[in-house]
């Protein structure tokens, strides 16, 4: 089940790289399990540890700089979530507490996959993105807010307007995975399975 909300309110994390692809989020190694939880430890595990058991922070990595540790909110570079279209990647981010990603562009599976995971994608222009980038890394507590009621995006004193359809809005506000928005017609699925006998 994935976190559901319609409002947040988090630290920013500053990871401003283009292509960021699915096996630099979570490298294929951790992908063995099934079940979704336990990624987040190894979500960008090969830029955030020096050792391959993830006991070694790296310094130079933004997400183990102490303003960021508890960081909810990802900002990135264009097409984020390229590459492999696996869950596993958003899986990681989720468990981890990532609630939203502001990015220029996004990858299009990728994107189907973050709602279902209860991450809001924003897409903003590379102006905007750039703006809140810089708020962020000039506020030591500089908080990011998510509004999907409004469709409104708060950084300091300014506000941005996003798009999000409003299926993946739905998704994120209720928690709801491919198997709850199934759930949702059940009423409908034993009236039509009891018209067969």
């Amino acid at each position: 089940m994935s976190h559901s909300w319609k409002r947040y309110k988090g630290i920013a994390v500053p990871l401003y790289r283009k292509d960021i692809d699915t096996d630099q989020i979570l490298p294929k190694q951790f992908m063995k399990k099934v079940e979704r939880t336990g990624f987040g430890k190894h979500l960008f595990h090969n830029w955030r540890y020096l050792d391959e058991e993830g006991e070694k922070e790296n310094p130079a990595f933004v997400f183990n700089e102490k303003r960021y540790r508890n960081a909810s909110v990802l900002i990135s570079g264009e097409n984020f979530g390229c590459g492999s279209s696996r869950e596993h990647a958003p899986w990681a981010l989720s468990d981890f507490g990532i609630r939203a990603i502001i990015a220029p562009s996004f990858a299009d599976i990728f994107f189907g996959n973050c709602a279902k995971n209860g991450i809001a994608l924003i897409k903003l222009s590379l102006k905007e993105v750039e703006e809140i980038l810089a708020y962020v890394e000039e506020n030591e507590d500089g908080e990011v807010e998510v509004d999907l009621e409004t469709l409104v995006l708060v950084a300091g004193v300014k506000k941005y307007n996003f798009k999000l359809s409003e299926s993946l809005t739905e998704r994120i506000k209720n928690g709801w995975d491919d198997i709850d928005l199934t759930m949702k017609f059940l009423p409908k699925i034993e009236e039509f399975e009891s018209s067969l006998f």
